[in-house]
């Protein structure tokens, strides 16, 4: 069984301060897997491998925009959540999924972000957006070339980006998928590094904007058919475990840098 949380609009710090709590409780055996679904307000993160110069924007000028910079344990490059983005943060036991081959009993890390990959990829193709992944990097992409003889897609668009952090086999991270998002936030930087892809979103591709309460439902249903697990919504996180985890009304001052040991795969 996972739950499932909406909690709408968080600050980053917020969200990493809860999935902090929660990995802890996940790892205590005290909760079961949850699956976040949230967005965050403007805010630029830092993966372990990020690079500066991929930043392109200034101080003054993030801040102009109302932009936040984090740097986050998470494996990758830097990317972008903002409004109208939703974030997804599975926590998730892997040891409680079998891996495909049926001989391990953990599921590894690259078949749970290709499962990941799989509810983007489904979740998208329920709005009649097709989708694809591409060698090499990690994320969903839209489908290059001809979609139908009367319509061409130019070039791929990056519609969601993966990055997640593993630690004692209890992950934290997820996926962030563009559904109205304003693709201006992403002239700010270099997305996961990744100069020759646009980005793109489930709006800029439908022509008009999908409910975002409607994508995390169809993400929630396809979590269930990939994870193979029944889904559980619940109305708050008192529900998760009967009292409330202390998260904090404000952020705190020197919650700015993350370095848990683990292993993690980037936003890419």
């Amino acid at each position: 069984m996972i739950s499932v949380l909406q909690l709408g609009r968080l600050d980053y710090t917020i969200g990493l301060e809860l999935q902090k709590k929660l990995v802890d409780l996940r790892k205590d055996g005290r909760i079961g897997d949850v699956l976040l679904l949230l967005e965050h307000t403007p805010v630029i993160t830092l993966g372990r491998n990020a690079k500066q110069k991929n930043v392109l924007a200034s101080a003054e000028q993030l801040k102009a925009r109302g932009v936040e910079i984090f740097e986050s344990d998470r494996g990758g490059d830097v990317t972008f959540h903002g409004p109208g983005q939703i974030v997804g943060y599975p926590i998730f036991d892997l040891r409680g999924f079998a891996a495909k081959d049926g001989r391990r009993k953990t599921l590894g890390v690259i078949e749970y972000v290709r499962r990941l990959e799989e509810v983007l990829i489904r979740t998208c193709g329920d709005f009649g957006i097709p989708t694809e992944r591409v060698a090499g990097l990690t994320g969903v992409w839209t489908e290059g070339g001809e979609r139908s003889t009367k319509a061409r897609v130019p070039e791929q668009g990056k519609i969601a980006a993966i990055g997640v952090h593993i630690s004692r086999g209890v992950t934290s991270h997820g996926f962030a998928l563009n559904v109205t998002t304003d693709l201006t936030f992403f002239d700010l930087i270099v997305p996961c590094g990744i100069t020759h892809k646009p980005v793109t979103s489930m709006a800029k591709e439908l022509g008009r904007e999908p409910s975002v309460e409607d994508v995390e439902h169809a993400l929630s249903r396809n979590f269930g058919r990939v994870f193979q697990s029944q889904m559980l919504w619940l109305p708050s996180l008192e529900a998760l475990f009967g009292e409330t985890v202390g998260v904090p009304l404000k952020e705190p001052e020197e919650f700015r840098k993350l370095h848990e040991t683990g292993e993690d795969i980037s936003w890419a």
